[in-house]
């Protein structure tokens, strides 16, 4: 599974499990029946299939790739320099040694740093973009609800909330027309 699948996976179970939590506890605490309208949704499936769902996996898959270019050529260089001082070690005086371990050592903390850096933008970026995306999700869901008169819609697949539903209350299906619809 996806970093982002991943990310928007762990959004969606907070908010499903706190209101799976809430009406059970609402339903056991008066004695009351639940008999509102209940549907779910797959949101790693809006992702995956709409169009704007797969520009941002898009945009993020392009950002990390950059990112990773960047990191593997300071590697490069890293296994060159270390290449290189291999090779010259026998030649040089002790002092130039010395020099040569330091310089390189301050490098690879540097690649570290840019590492962790880079690896912090990369994530910075994900949620950024998901979050966004989770906003205009939450809009279309909010309006298919009301729609189809749904009064809770949870989040459906491995690892949500939603341990079994019926398929007649997945509305996910719709929620991906919707999301083309309104954004293209």
């Amino acid at each position: 599974m996806s970093q982002v699948a991943v990310v928007i996976r762990k959004l969606c179970c907070a908010g499903g499990l706190l209101m799976a939590i809430l009406i059970v506890y609402g339903c056991a605490s008066d004695g009351h029946k639940f008999e509102g309208k209940i549907g779910v949704v797959d949101s790693a499936r809006v992702l995956s299939e709409t169009s704007s769902g797969k520009r941002a996996k898009d945009s993020l898959s392009a950002f990390s790739k950059n990112r990773q270019a960047v990191i593997e050529m300071e590697e490069k260089e890293l296994r060159r320099m270390e290449e290189d001082f291999g090779r010259q070690a026998n030649v040089l005086s002790a002092l130039a040694k010395k020099e040569r371990e330091d310089q390189f050592r301050r490098r690879v903390a540097e690649y570290q740093q840019k590492a962790a850096e880079m690896n912090r933008e990369v994530q910075e970026k994900q949620k950024d973009v998901l979050e966004g995306f989770r906003e205009k999700v939450e809009l279309v869901v909010g309006k298919v609800s009301k729609r189809l008169g749904l009064q809770i819609v949870m989040e459906k697949g491995k690892g949500g909330p939603t341990l079994y539903n019926e398929a007649g209350i997945d509305i996910t299906g719709q929620i991906i027309e919707e999301v083309n619809r309104e954004y293209p």
